[in-house]
């Protein structure tokens, strides 16, 4: 969340930010409403200096025991009269607030404006997709010739874009989770968390899923709770309302959750297969950083994913999101996509983002510099490292054999048993 002071001291850099994300959100507006609150604050801050100097006043005649009726109402006109202006003070604040929280992060200067993907710019390219002197299959019927997705039954138990893994399937899912946290913790120095699926409302606001999101959303509504769409939103606010020690950043953790999200909005895209589906298996990295070192550990961040698939094996690239494109709380953003050969698509599979303070304003996540003493907010990076569906579409199209099998990567193999290819039941 932007701050109020810093909209008012750089009010032309906020709306040319704004202008280059596509949104109007009234900001001519929200500077007027603050013009409005800090002149009723002013006219508030003199009646009550009047009361005060009238209650000594009336203090002083009841040791002379002088008479203090009118003394007495004027004074309680003078209160109600303040009473009404709080009142509207924390009437305008309360609109002052709704417009804040729906307001975006400005983009960093380096990405790219544009309203849409077109304007996304490939900044890096890995390994060139592999030619194959067969026709290749996708991964939907590939899995359910191996029998090692069962699409069939996940829409009976619940429905459409749900997905059921067996056998090597399942084993394979289970592997690829391993070998992704056993990466980021023993080798790229991130510790484990387990957290909650399920989170309150605070802590969806503090990642900026919501209000904005709230709709993409699973909510258990008794409760006021909601399934998390990814382990970036429980991970991040594990330090909400704390003040940190600069001693104690970065801090780096890597989580596995399954993730959940309605994709409203996205019906009748890529509704089979495992391309978009609502329930995901991902692994993710969150980082909370000085604000100094943001932009460098986002390259950090961005090489622990691309590691991954480089161990894989499989053919990705990395894109500079647009103005338009990256997302409500993200200051810059890297999408990783992997090439399926059998649908002939790029997929995302991890998106790398910097959100700045921009996040721990709304979570109040803060650190106190050791040597100085000064409090700030800490900034805050996430990727997914990575997610799964797609990974696995990549693996089972990118590594099918011309006999209908598909081959195990070789790093996956020893958390497969020794397992090198997955056959037909």
């Amino acid at each position: 969340m932007l701050g109020l002071k810093f909209i008012r001291e750089n009010t032309e850099i906020v709306a040319a930010a704004l202008k280059n994300r596509f949104v109007d959100l009234g900001l001519a507006h929200l500077l007027e409403l603050d013009q409005q609150k800090r002149v009723i604050v002013t006219e508030v801050e003199q009646l009550k200096q009047k009361r005060n100097i009238a209650s000594q006043r009336i203090a002083a005649l009841v040791r002379e025991n002088a008479d203090i009726a009118d003394k007495t109402n004027a004074l309680k006109r003078l209160s109600l009269e303040i009473k009404e202006q709080d009142l509207r003070i924390f009437k305008i604040q309360e609109k002052i607030h709704n417009i804040l929280i729906r307001i975006p992060n400005l983009p960093h200067n380096s990405v790219p404006v544009g309203k849409d993907a077109k304007a996304n710019v490939v900044v890096k390219k890995w390994k060139e997709p592999q030619k194959v002197d067969f026709i290749a299959k996708d991964h939907i019927r590939l899995a359910e010739e191996l029998g090692i997705i069962d699409f069939r039954s996940a829409a009976k138990i619940s429905g459409a874009n749900f997905v059921l893994f067996k056998g090597a399937g399942a084993s394979l899912e289970r592997a690829l989770i391993n070998f992704m946290l056993d990466l980021h913790i023993k080798k790229h120095g991130y510790t484990e968390v387990s957290p909650p699926l399920l989170v309150n409302r605070q802590t969806m606001f503090g990642t900026g899923q919501i209000p904005k999101l709230e709709d993409d959303m699973y909510k258990l509504e008794d409760d006021d709770l909601f399934l998390i769409p990814t382990a970036e939103v429980p991970v991040t606010n594990i330090h909400s309302n704390e003040i940190l020690s600069s001693d104690d950043l970065p801090i780096c953790y890597t989580a596995y959750t399954p993730c959940f999200r309605r994709e409203a909005g996205s019906y009748g895209k890529d509704t089979r297969g495992l391309v978009r589906v609502h329930q995901f298996d991902k692994v993710e990295m969150v980082k909370l950083v000085r604000p100094e070192n943001s932009y460098m550990e986002l390259e950090t961040i961005l090489s622990n994913a691309e590691e991954i698939l480089q161990a894989l094996n499989l053919p990705y690239r990395v894109l500079s999101l647009s103005t338009g494109e990256i997302s409500f709380a993200a200051a810059k953003c890297y999408d990783i996509e992997v090439w399926a050969s059998g649908i002939e698509k790029w997929l995302e599979v991890s998106s790398c983002s910097n959100f700045t303070d921009f996040q721990a304003r709304r979570a109040n996540i803060k650190f106190k510099d050791v040597p100085t003493g000064k409090i700030a907010y800490v900034h805050t990076l996430n990727g997914s490292g990575l997610a799964l569906p797609r990974v696995v579409v990549a693996i089972i199209e990118n590594y099918q054999q011309k006999d209908g099998r598909i081959r195990i990567p070789e790093v996956l193999q020893s958390y497969m048993d020794g397992l090198e290819f997955i056959n037909a039941n």
